[in-house]
């Protein structure tokens, strides 16, 4: 979907006119231009500190060479570029569809027959790529767009000549993860020809038909090992068999081939494998399942709803014709009309400074720190818990004597919902006054807003999202305040090593928590390996109800101990399972366990386990006496999870401040984010410290609880070490 412009956005970029936002990450934003003929186009521009790294800009023009060599209808054409320019930019024509990835989150897996069209004319694209001597090298579900009349391959960033010898090291992985060949795992440079693409081609056809990646998902070190060792997972697609006599399944095993000679060349599948799909002459081309083609309607609805702007140049030389009354009226008038139309609003005023929404009003004292969270979705208590925290600091600062500024708290509620998400974070980006932002909530919503605020340079601290991936995508902006999942399972291990006599635990990864359960039992696997006590795994598909015959195969096997990866409500089948059985052997599990609805769904069979968690109960820790009492005069209540947490995170940003402006001016958003992320702070719940390079949480801060008397009883910290 498209976002308003920020006003630090630039009004015009090689003759288009920009009318909105559609996107923007560590590298770059892409905007909705409009030429002076009315014509529509993606405009992607390259932000200026890496424009002035040679090897970079090298590579921005060999992708605006290698995009402007194909010719496909099913690849989306080049209009204009500047690769040379200050700001290097490149315009293609605008599809106002979704990616095939956003189709699939929010509809859910294509039809059999929708992929296998899809398929058909992806390859019909990538022939013709290879065809002028290139490959793509990043065929995934975000690089297609979706349109009525069919697909449109994007984004030939990473594409190469067949062979030509690679920019980038040699031992580079390039490519994105659950969408890369083995060749490509192994970074084996010259070996990843057409036949990469091909595999790649496999594994986005296999998403699309089962809305999983083949080798699923989690820490890279884990898809390259899988994507390279392990066979694709393709339950589900039946392979039934079509007119021409060739199955989808049977399509997507021979382009999955971990030896690239054995795949099939993009001409075969479009004349052979897929033939039976080709697009009809001239005609149309019914593909899509409704609510698809519906959201592309909608989105090209929206689009031509955008009003028309009279040609300004913004950056032409020479003195502007001063504007009339009625004509400055007028503008401000389409101005606005183009903000609603793309969803969000904006400030008519100079800017504060380069990278800051702002009013032309003097500079302020009265600063905000801003909240976005699940304040009234199904994770409302951990996100008021935060909400609350996060005011009980400002209120304490704003108490002190000779405070240097004041603080607000303005909140963004998102419902927990990541449909939500990105307008409860445009509001808080377009808030001038707001130097940085704690949340959201979880890992789904946090995905989905990072950009927008990666685009602003607005630091957004984060205290209970913990997904590996959230620090492994280049985000420029964001603080992981909280060990990662991963790093959460160690202690797992380490608590069965201490106990003399741990043989054979058992572990289940249960497939429904998807990312989560993966980077939890991996974490588990890694330690126990450590320690010479290798698990005894068990994977069950997700949603599974009946988990006896895998708890009963455990059993079976001799396991004396047993871990859960994955949520609350599996864990209780699980815990109700193993009691029933007898046993009494130690139970233990990751932090998404911690949840009242284990202990509901578990009864009894709950007591003893034991669970690693990010968060402290405030209550129990010495440290956090005064806190406590605090929270409980001001609102009335104990602090719940989270609000310990909360309220440290935003002492660290009050720290920072104070230090950064003397009473002065308050710091840039991007130079805030460069200050937090070389901060230290000793928190009422533990040592807050990160990696400067990716704002990685570098501290310990994992603690364990117990389930005594039906109730979660914190134990304190977690070991590190045997």
């Amino acid at each position: 979907m498209s976002g308003p412009l920020l006003p630090t956005d630039p009004a015009s970029i090689g003759g288009h006119r920009l009318l909105a936002r559609l996107g923007a990450g560590g590298m770059g934003v892409v905007y909705l231009g409009r030429t002076e003929a009315g014509t529509l186009a993606a405009v992607k521009v390259i932000q200026a500190e890496y424009a002035d790294e040679p090897d970079f800009r090298a590579r921005f023009r060999r992708e605006v060479e290698a995009a402007r060599r194909v010719t496909s209808p099913w690849a989306v054409p080049v209009t204009g570029a500047d690769p040379d320019a200050a700001a290097p930019w490149l315009a293609t024509a605008f599809v106002p569809g979704p990616s095939l990835g956003e189709a699939v989150v929010g509809h859910g897996p294509l039809p059999v027959r929708s992929v296998r069209v899809l398929g058909r004319m992806l390859a019909a694209a990538l022939r013709e790529v290879h065809a002028v001597g290139l490959v793509h090298r990043d065929v995934k579900p975000g690089n297609v767009l979706l349109a009525v009349d069919g697909p449109r391959l994007i984004d030939f960033g990473i594409a190469r000549a067949a062979d030509e010898t690679a920019i980038t090291s040699t031992d580079l992985v390039v490519g994105t993860p659950g969408f890369l060949s083995p060749e490509q795992a192994e970074a084996r440079g010259a070996a990843v020809g057409p036949a990469s693409d091909i595999f790649s081609l496999g594994c986005l056809l296999a998403y699309a038909v089962s809305g999983r990646p083949p080798f699923g998902a989690g820490a890279v070190d884990a898809l390259l090992y899988r994507t390279v060792h392990d066979e694709p997972d393709l339950a589900g697609i039946e392979a039934e068999e079509d007119a021409a006599g060739t199955d989808l399944l049977t399509v997507l095993q021979l382009c999955l081939a971990k030896d690239p000679a054995d795949r099939p060349t993009a001409e075969q599948i479009c004349t052979v494998l897929l033939a039976e799909d080709a697009v009809p002459e001239g005609g149309p081309i019914d593909w899509l399942p409704d609510d698809v083609v519906r959201a592309i309607a909608d989105r090209s609805a929206e689009m031509l709803a955008l009003p028309d702007i009279e040609p300004t140049v913004a950056d032409a030389s020479g003195d502007p014709e001063p504007a009339s009354p009625g004509r400055r009226r007028l503008l401000l008038a389409s101005g606005a009309a183009l903000l609603m139309a793309a969803g969000g609003t904006a400030a008519w005023a100079a800017l504060r400074d380069d990278d800051t929404p702002g009013t032309s009003a003097p500079p302020t004292r009265h600063w905000a720190i801003g909240v976005q969270a699940d304040l009234s979705g199904p994770q409302r208590t951990a996100g008021q818990a935060q909400e609350r925290g996060a005011r009980l600091a400002v209120e304490q600062f704003n108490s002190r004597k000779n405070k240097p500024f004041t603080l607000t708290v303005k909140t963004a509620d998102d419902g927990g919902s990541d449909v939500r998400a990105p307008a409860a974070a445009e509001k808080l980006i377009q808030d001038a006054d707001v130097l940085a932002v704690l949340g959201p909530s979880n890992d789904a919503t946090a995905t989905k807003v990072l950009p927008a605020y990666d685009g602003a340079f607005l630091p957004l601290l984060s205290v209970s999202s913990g997904a590996l991936l959230l620090t492994t995508l280049e985000h420029r902006s964001y603080l992981q305040c909280r060990a990662s999942d991963a790093l959460m399972s160690f202690p797992i291990a380490v608590r069965l090593a201490q106990q003399k006599g741990t043989r054979l635990p058992g572990l289940i990864q249960d497939r429904t928590a998807q990312t989560y359960s993966w980077d939890c039992a991996q974490g588990t696997t890694l330690m126990l390996r450590e320690y010479g006590i290798p698990p005894y795994p068990r994977v069950i598909p997700a949603n599974t109800q009946d988990v006896k015959p895998v708890v009963t195969d455990m059993l079976r096997a001799g396991i004396d101990s047993f871990i859960y990866a994955g949520y609350a409500q599996g864990a209780a089948r699980a815990a109700r399972e193993l009691a029933t059985a007898g046993f009494d052997g130690p139970r233990l599990a990751p932090q998404a366990v911690l949840d009242p609805e284990f202990l509901k769904s578990a009864g009894d069979a709950a007591e003893g386990w034991l669970v690693t968690a990010s968060f402290v109960d405030p209550s129990a820790v010495p440290a956090a006496a005064a806190f406590t009492a605090a929270f409980r005069k001001r609102f009335g209540a104990a602090p719940g999870y989270y609000a310990a947490e909360a309220y440290d995170t935003v002492n660290l940003v009050i720290q920072e401040l104070v230090k950064a402006t003397k009473g002065k001016l308050p710091p840039k958003r991007r130079e805030l984010v460069g200050l937090l992320r070389k901060s230290h702070y000793k928190g009422i719940t533990k040592d807050f410290a990160f990696k400067p390079e990716d704002g990685t949480f570098s501290g310990w801060g994992v603690f364990l609880h117990q389930v005594d008397g039906g109730r979660f009883r914190f134990l304190g910290e977690a070991p590190s070490k045997v």
